[in-house]
């Protein structure tokens, strides 16, 4: 099986990732959000900022679609059933699922392939400055499946090439939350009042990019999410360890 057929792979290089938010500017990102029904408890588990060293790593350019998934889970024998759905829009899965194929990927190919974590995720929407939304400072309607912008429903992948990431990664806002392999703790240094545990999260694992059915806060680079209430999640895959 050759991944460079099934997937574009879009080259991040080894870098450092500015990740999080600075605690002294949660006031003013709370002030910017002010019309969304976001908590400050939410944005808090961003914090504090820290920089991060990232080793190298390839990422898929979009979310891997329902027909993608079709065709690898056939191809690996995999035993979730396949999700119906467009063949162009991203495929949602359980994270048993999304773990299961890319585990067997890597079994198949004898390649380094999971789910993102959060700091290269992070690293992929921001690249190598401190920018909001993965195409800048401020959001856009037309730049993302989300919030005001949304359709109601997925779209095709890389339907919004204008809100591509720096490196020019499509889709890390909007359409589906994204899993990642990370699973929630504080950062290091958080505030107090920073839970040790979600224990309301149906899943332990960080979701990261907001979807169709999320405010534009979720779209930020730094904000951290999870699977609060049942929902559609998608997958988004890299090489590299």
């Amino acid at each position: 099986m050759s991944l460079r057929d099934d997937i574009d792979w879009v080259e991040v290089p080894a870098g450092q990732v500015l990740m999080g938010t600075p605690v002294a500017e949660l006031d003013a990102l709370c002030e910017r959000l002010r019309d969304l029904p976001v908590q400050r408890s939410w944005l808090l588990k961003e914090c504090p900022r820290r920089t991060v060293d990232v080793a190298g790593f390839a990422m898929s350019r979009v979310p891997l679609t329902n027909e993608q998934y079709a065709r690898l889970a056939a191809a690996l024998d995999l035993g979730f059933d396949t999700p119906v759905g467009p063949a162009d829009e991203p495929v949602a899965l359980p994270f048993p699922a999304a773990e299961q194929l890319a585990g067997a990927l890597a079994a198949e190919t004898g390649q380094p392939v999971n789910l993102p974590t959060e700091a290269q995720w992070e690293r992929a929407a921001r690249g190598d400055d401190a920018r909001e939304y993965p195409w800048g400072e401020h959001f856009s309607t037309d730049l993302a499946n989300i919030g005001e912008g949304s359709r109601g429903g997925t779209t095709p992948v890389g339907a919004y090439p204008r809100g591509a990431g720096p490196f020019g990664i499509l889709d890390l806002a909007g359409n589906l939350d994204e899993w990642t392999r990370s699973t929630y703790a504080p950062y290091p240094g958080a505030p107090a009042e920073v839970p040790a545990v979600e224990t309301w999260a149906l899943d332990v694992h960080v979701t990261r990019g907001g979807g169709w059915n999320h405010q534009r806060d979720a779209a930020r680079c730094a904000r951290r999410h999870g699977l609060y209430e049942p929902g559609p999640v998608g997958v988004r895959l890299v090489l590299g360890t």
